[in-house]
């Protein structure tokens, strides 16, 4: 079965509205660099479009009628957002679901120190990382730093053109016959993925020695880097050493999104999986008129270490807020809540593998997701025989198919390359868990989970225009 490309199915007006739309998805990956930053975002976004926070009407006791438009955040990392149908909740909702954590490196909880003419910050990486690819590029700071009062301190060190930038080191070439000969997974370890801060000493005069003896201080001559470093944090941060314990310091490629190709056909950025998802999951639900059913976005963190914890998508953040809803909508009861969600359709909205012609061997390309054909979907995910995957029904695939075509939609069906040559997961199984229909469905991504991922400007309009086909159905 071919597939069509999807540039040659538009025509001018299309072309200039999937310019439009890659113009604010480019903005979106460039202001959201960690999942806060993308809750930030996407939040500022739908409250100028109208969105209501669900505890603020909680707390007013105020009923949402239809086609009211409401949102839940939790612990600033993950968010659920709601427009009322027509139809009753229990009668189930679309739902669309991504994940807006991406790979990275972490500091530690305690990570300053001073070797060699250098300050580090020592790390811990996030996710599926080929941490060779981390090493001799510019990186960039992201995060928070919570002081013991409550205070909350925001970074973001490396973005702007004035801004300095960190790295982490490689080992010359030239003495590297050792490091070459082992296998990738080794040739950088993870204890070796540490930041370079900075290499300037504090400047000590002869009475700060002095005083610095008299209060037995030694080790600030000692450790003169480290100490200046300190010293920039407290003056730029009010922040002391101790605060590293209660931070969340994100290490993420420095700079911005950028056009790819002569043709500026492609988009190169960090963190598109899954935020191209989560992007054209969240315009979709701002575009979408009125529905017969309450559409749902759900974008969630942890994904890419298991979707475990509170903000991950095995939490109850989400059978929560649609309780909470429910309540308020005079609905509540357990078996509705579980009726809502058993009848629910899902688009699982996740990253695909695409095909790479320089490691073709690893695709097997009927089943492939190519580039530039449009949107993707996985009727499973998982491992070797499929293990730890959501198997999507033939009738649900039936019914997505028919409301694709009656609207011209392009899209291919795709595994995550040959059988047996790896795998990977994304959050469908979790939510198939209440019994409701569930597929993977996203944009199919070169060089999946490194500092830059590549997309196609065509997969991201079509897959937009698929979710807003999805969002506006009635469901089965």
């Amino acid at each position: 079965m071919e597939r069509k490309v999807t540039w040659e199915t538009y025509d001018a007006a299309q072309l200039e509205k999937l310019e439009s739309l890659n113009r604010e998805y480019r903005d979106f990956l460039d202001n959201g660099k960690t999942e806060r930053e993308c809750i930030d975002t996407i939040v500022n976004t739908i409250e100028a479009e109208g969105y209501q926070e669900l505890e603020g009407l909680i707390r007013d006791g105020k009923k949402p009628q239809k086609g009211d438009k409401v949102y839940s955040v939790c612990m600033n990392k993950s968010i659920a957002m709601f427009q009322i149908g027509e139809k009753p909740m229990a009668e189930g909702m679309n739902i669309l679901g991504a994940h807006i954590d991406s790979p990275r490196i972490d500091v530690k909880q305690n990570p300053l120190y001073e070797e060699g003419g250098f300050a580090y910050l020592d790390t811990h990486y996030y996710g599926g990382v080929k941490k060779y690819q981390w090493v001799a590029l510019p990186l960039a700071l992201h995060g928070v730093v919570v002081k013991k009062d409550g205070t909350t301190i925001e970074m973001n060190i490396g973005e702007n053109d004035d801004d300095p930038v960190f790295f982490i080191s490689d080992l010359l070439v030239h003495l590297a016959a050792e490091q070459m000969e082992k296998k990738a997974s080794k040739v950088i370890e993870g204890e070796a993925l540490d930041l370079i801060i900075g290499s300037k000493p504090i400047v000590l005069t002869g009475e700060e020695k002095e005083e610095d003896k008299k209060e037995g201080k030694e080790e600030k001559a000692k450790e003169a880097i480290k100490a200046g470093i300190l010293d920039i944090l407290k003056a730029s941060y009010d922040m002391e050493e101790e605060d590293f314990l209660s931070a969340e310091l994100e290490i993420v490629p420095a700079g911005k999104t950028r056009e790819v190709g002569f043709d500026r056909s492609m988009i190169l950025g960090y963190g598109q999986d899954d935020r191209v998802c989560a992007f054209t999951s969240m315009r979709a639900m701002l575009d979408v008129g009125a529905t017969e059913k309450t559409l749902c976005c759900i974008l969630v963190d942890k994904e890419e270490i298991g979707s475990v914890g509170a903000t991950g998508m095995q939490s109850r953040f989400f059978e929560n807020a649609v309780a909470e809803l429910m309540n308020l909508m005079g609905e509540y009861s357990e078996l509705n809540v579980r009726r809502c969600l058993a009848r629910s359709c899902m688009l699982s909205s996740d990253v695909s593998a695409g095909f790479d012609p320089a490691y073709a061997s690893c695709f097997e390309k009927k089943n492939a997701a190519f580039v530039g054909k449009g949107m993707v979907f996985n009727k499973f995910t998982g491992s070797r025989g499929k293990g730890g995957s959501n198997d999507a029904n033939a009738e649900y695939i039936a019914y997505l198919r028919r409301i694709l075509d009656e609207k011209g939609i392009v899209y291919q069906t795709a595994e995550l390359g040959k059988v047996d040559v790896g795998g990977g997961g994304t959050i469908a199984y979790i939510l198939a868990e209440y019994g409701m229909n569930v597929i993977d469905s996203g944009v199919a991504v070169l060089n999946m989970h490194a500092p830059w991922e590549a997309t196609s400007k065509a997969d991201v309009y079509e897959t937009y225009r698929g979710y807003m086909v999805f969002a506006e159905g009635a469901g089965m």
